[in-house]
């Protein structure tokens, strides 16, 4: 076994989802006989019960509605064929992004999640469908299992320079790291690396990562996890000074920073990609032109990293002209691709279609809000509340409320304005008890009803436990099935949600000096994530393209998406 120690184990911070989630398999029998009228009152009573138990139960009565939802018989059942997005006839490849005949039943969420996204914004290009094609292709040919990966995992266990076999199939490895909205966001940006490099993507799958999703690439052998015994050991324990990192590389004059001396026989077996938040100036190098050549002749590298770095990729010109012929439109980039790579698991499925249909498929407009409080830029509940309500004051997010004798006659009038189901994810229950209230003490302007729902409210980040990223995936998932979303700037739970959603979100900004922001939001101009970290390196050969990014951060800063540009800081989902 190849082992680095010499790096050291990091720490984060993940919001992760909460307790009570319906029990599963209670809710899945159908009945097969006919419905009948009694099938009908059931109907009614299923559909105003959510929000009846939240507007006249308190939040005692909701957690009795929570807890009991999953012996609702229909929730597994025929509802979900009268649902409106199951009637909209959904295009369930999105448009050829997905490749048919895959198993259905190994992966539930692959071909059911178009009936319930709202919005598809951007069709997949006929050169990205290409190229996911032609990747699907290698990825079978060179996936665990087959003889190119065991003759490449063969000379890196020996320590062997690549031979002329190897060329066939080059890897890159991800590590995953920090909170769950870091990791798929980080997996993304290398799934598109592999895309570019002509690599295969293979995933060191920790315990707290198995099982949140399905095998993304069709074939029965394609699996895209690295087996356990691989030969580099403890690769979890890398970090930003270990040994075979490129920057600790290249200054041990370890491999050549000239692509034109760096040959397949020259560089070392493998190589440590350190890209996260810690990284040092060499380790910024991997953003340079001339050291993508020289890392292309390495056979396996091993990357590590905990945000989103699409835009940078976009200015190496090794890379540029194929990214515009990929994507035609830049922030259909985390949308297309996080719609083809990640289907979550039968398991955490379940969790998100039951809470779904038990809370929200009834209502005619569903509006998600996502809160996140950093330790970096906290302020209390209170104005945190405020900040919420001013924006949706301003930009018309949540139901207006009456007062008086006018909320009298408004609730009893419902036919001019829509149901509406409000989603708040945030690790505290403040925010939720707080908008629950307001819509308990006062109508809804034109009537309608509000249901007010909240999955859940850990109080606290955890982890590394598996429970915990299921339930904070079936979270981002819900909040992705939103009509409206109101997220919170600089949060990877929220730049996944909104990607996910094809929805350019309003997002809360981020306070500064304990001071509630002014502006409190603003409307976001793209759905792409923002890149957290300046790459901020001189390169030798072509430069980073300073002056797009810079308009990428810019665009970052202006939408109030709260980024901070200094270093160390940690910006976390």
């Amino acid at each position: 076994m190849i082992k680095d120690m010499s790096g050291s184990k990091k720490a984060g911070d993940h919001p992760v989802a909460d307790a009570a989630w319906p029990a599963r398999g209670a809710g899945a029998a159908r009945r097969k006989d006919g419905m009948g009228r009694a099938g009908v009152l059931l109907i009614v009573c299923l559909f105003t019960l959510p929000f009846m138990a939240l507007l006249f139960g308190g939040r005692a009565g909701a957690l009795a509605v929570w807890q009991n939802a999953a012996k609702l018989p229909v929730m597994g059942g025929g509802l979900l064929n009268v649902s409106r997005q199951s009637a909209a006839g959904a295009d369930e490849l999105f448009g050829g992004l997905l490749s048919p005949g895959s198993d259905r039943r190994a992966c539930l969420s692959r071909y059911q999640s178009p009936h319930y996204y709202k919005h598809s914004p951007y069709a997949p290009s006929p050169h990205l469908l290409r190229k996911l094609r032609d990747y699907e292709a290698r990825h079978s040919r060179c996936a665990p299992g087959t003889r190119p990966y065991a003759k490449s995992v063969d000379h890196l266990r020996s320590g062997g320079s690549s031979s002329k076999e190897d060329a066939e199939c080059n890897y890159v490895v991800w590590i995953p790291y920090n909170g769950l909205g870091n990791r798929m966001l980080s997996l993304l940006s290398t799934f598109l690396y592999a895309l570019l490099t002509d690599r295969v993507l293979l995933v060191h799958s920790t315990d707290d990562f198995t099982g949140l999703f399905c095998e993304p690439f069709p074939g029965a052998n394609a699996t895209w996890v690295l087996p356990p015994d691989f030969p580099v050991a403890d690769m979890s324990w890398l970090g930003v000074g270990s040994n075979q990192s490129y920057g600790n590389l290249l200054d041990g004059k370890k491999i050549a920073d000239d692509p034109a001396k760096a040959t397949a026989q020259s560089v070392p077996p493998y190589v440590y990609l350190h890209l996260a938040h810690d990284l040092r100036r060499s380790d910024r190098l991997f953003y340079c032109n001339d050291d993508q050549l020289v890392l292309a002749k390495v056979n396996w590298l091993l990357v590590q990293n905990d945000f989103y770095f699409v835009p940078a990729l976009y200015d190496m010109a090794e890379f540029e002209a194929e990214l515009r012929k990929l994507f035609p439109a830049k922030e259909s980039v985390a949308h297309l691709l996080g719609r083809y790579l990640f289907h979550p698991s039968n398991s955490v499925w379940g969790m998100i279609t039951r809470y779904y249909h038990t809370y929200m498929a009834q209502a005619e407009e569903r509006i998600g809000v996502q809160i996140r409080m950093f330790s970096w830029a906290t302020i209390p509940v209170d104005d945190m509340y405020g900040q919420i309500m001013a924006c949706s004051r301003q930009e018309h997010i949540l139901p207006d409320v009456v007062d008086g004798d006018a909320a009298a006659s408004s609730s009893h009038v419902h036919g001019g304005s829509k149901s509406k189901a409000i989603l708040i994810a945030s690790l505290q229950a403040d925010y939720y008890d707080r908008i629950k209230s307001t819509y308990y003490e006062h109508a809804a302007k034109g009537g309608g009803m509000v249901g007010v729902f909240q999955p859940s409210h850990e109080e606290r980040q955890i982890m590394g436990q598996r429970p915990h990223n299921q339930k904070a995936l079936a979270e981002i998932y819900l909040l992705s099935f939103s009509d409206v979303l109101l997220t919170t700037g600089a949060s990877t739970f929220g730049y996944m949600s909104s990607s996910l959603a094809g929805l350019r979100p309003t997002m809360l900004m981020v306070p500064e000096d304990g001071k509630v922001p002014e502006p409190p939001c603003v409307r976001a101009v793209s759905m792409e994530p923002c890149f957290h970290m300046m790459p901020d390196v001189e390169c030798r050969g072509k430069a980073v393209n300073k002056e797009e990014l810079s308009r990428h951060v810019k665009e970052c800063e202006d939408v109030g998406k709260g980024i901070k540009w200094i270093k160390g800081i940690k910006l976390f989902d």
